[in-house]
């Protein structure tokens, strides 16, 4: 039977309202940058203080799975597009701006301040009191590099609208997921001999994450801090080097570090590339920054948040290495970052634009919902049930020709929400119990989607459906489908074939995970 389109968005924006929990008399604050590292971290705070919440996202799904999201008013919008900006501000005392590029694009700049020009503008006529914004750490009268230098100049950018801003400048951040750490981490944990540049060597003034947390919520009762900038830092001045030897020490690992003066920030990124799961894209303008030193030079944060005291580094790192072990981090860097086909918007697939689509099927003597267990929790340190050592060295190759690889892993072994990363996949749609689809950040001639379905059989059981979806890009993608399709054939078949068999069996046992 012809199918006229594969309408597979069975996510409708989420229904949302005001926190119960909220006080009555406190103020209605914006929140931007849900989705990210800092903001998803924010809100939940800002909720148990009992203020009422609203966030400005460009895709809504990619807020499912939070467990604030009944709790907050959702607007979409996209701070490139002034029109769409002003509806969320209406009626809000205060705003968190928490929006930055972090790329190679060569644009990054220019598109930082139209954002934040937008944004300063829609507060403005909105009667926003109070624009709070995170930016970074460095002295501007030295030569900053572009993206700290950005940071600076978004700050700048907001300003312009005649609001008050309250700009926090940090340097790194540390906390389970953060960009920066979990840099150190893999570096750490994977390189016993590490070969250091110069920018290891430079110093900088790390922080936690939950001490950055504590500035932000502090802010809005602190009329004081209006208008000021505020240089923040932990209790430690380190360099970078003496960062990854904090993390060994907390891992009791062994590491030696060999100074090399040659190594230049491209080449770096590169083999942060190959050891991390951050792209060099991404890696390159972080490494880059590396080489100012960013220290807190003024004591504005002593003197108007006494009671917030930062705390040192290596307690930092073992409270972020306490909630990866736990699996209690709600936020990583790769939320809001897509490494190599862009942060696309779900997609409605249909026959006629020029798909190839290869879907597999099994019925299987189990609930939907124990089939969604099973094949959501794919991915990460459980892999992919067959041929891992295939879908391994299809990552080593990614990575060695610019991809994502398989290093990202994923956010949480069971949960999975829109947006997370699970290893070369994005993912696009969660329906819980019914739906998940992935789209492909590996490098492939074209774009390409893998979907899981659990449809309730009439006749008992569960109807598990594997789609492949391949959209080719001209003949090298025709190319890659067929010279490929017997190997994914043979993978893709016995994929399905576990899923099934390791749902019945978890049935049969009363267990909930698949397999490790």
């Amino acid at each position: 039977m012809k199918e006229k389109s594969i309408d597979i968005m069975n996510n409708p924006t989420p229904r949302t309202k005001n926190s119960p929990a909220a006080i009555p008399g406190k103020k209605s604050i914006l929140v931007t940058g849900a989705t990210g590292y800092v903001g998803g971290r924010l809100i939940p705070q800002l909720l148990s203080e009992g203020y009422r919440v609203r966030v400005l996202v460009r895709d809504p799904q990619r807020l499912q799975g939070r467990a604030w999201l009944n709790q907050v008013e959702v607007f979409q919008g996209d701070v490139m597009k002034a029109e769409t900006i002003l509806p969320a501000m209406t009626g809000v005392y205060a705003a968190y701006y928490l929006i930055h590029s972090m790329g190679s694009s060569t644009d990054f700049l220019e598109r930082d301040l139209t954002a934040a020009r937008h944004f300063g503008a829609a507060a403005k006529e909105a009667g926003v009191q109070n624009i709070i914004y995170l930016g970074g750490l460095g002295d501007p009268e030295t030569e900053l590099s572009k993206h700290l230098r950005s940071r600076q100049m978004t700050g700048d950018a907001l300003r312009q609208s005649g609001i008050p801003v309250t700009e926090f400048r940090a340097a790194v951040i540390v906390g389970s997921g953060s960009i920066s750490f979990e840099m150190i981490r893999y570096l750490t944990e994977r390189v016993p001999i590490m070969i250091c540049p110069r920018w290891v060597y430079t110093r900088t003034q790390p922080i936690s994450i939950d001490d950055v947390l504590q500035y932000l919520l502090a802010a809005l009762e602190q009329p004081e801090s209006t208008g000021k900038i505020i240089e923040i830092g932990g209790k430690n001045v380190l360099t970078y080097g003496d960062m990854m030897m904090g993390y060994a020490r907390a891992r009791k690992l062994k590491r030696v570090l060999l100074p090399i003066p040659v190594l230049t920030p491209r080449l770096s990124s590169y083999w942060v590339h190959l050891v991390t799961p951050l792209p060099a894209s991404v890696a390159r303008p972080l490494i880059d920054g590396l080489r100012n030193e960013v220290i807190v030079r003024s004591d504005s944060s002593l003197r108007l948040f006494p009671d917030i005291q930062p705390i040192d580094y290596e307690t930092s790192v073992m409270n972020a290495l306490k909630k990866i072990e736990a699996g209690e981090g709600d936020t990583i860097w790769s939320d809001a970052l897509a490494s190599s086909q862009g942060d696309l918007p779900p997609v409605i697939l249909t026959q006629e634009q020029g798909l190839i689509i290869e879907r597999r099927q099994k019925l299987v003597a189990t609930s939907p919902a124990q089939v969604f267990r099973t094949y959501s929790g794919l991915g990460g340190t459980r892999g992919w049930l067959t041929f891992n050592f295939a879908w391994k060295l299809r990552g080593v190759v990614d990575r060695l020709v610019g991809g994502v690889g398989m290093r990202r892993g994923r956010r949480h072994p069971d949960d999975l929400r829109v947006g997370d990363a699970v290893d070369f996949w994005r993912v696009e749609a969660v329906n819980p119990d019914r739906l998940v689809r992935l789209r492909a950040e590996m490098k492939v001639p074209g774009k390409a989607w893998l979907q899981f379905e659990s449809i309730p059989d009439e006749k008992g059981g569960t109807r598990l459906v594997q789609t492949t979806f391949f959209e080719p890009k001209g003949l090298s993608g025709l190319l890659y489908w067929y010279l490929f399709y017997p190997i994914h054939a043979y993978i893709f078949a016995g994929m399905v074939q576990e899923i099934g068999e390791q749902a019945a069996v978890h049935t049969s046992t009363g267990e909930g995970k698949i397999s490790q």
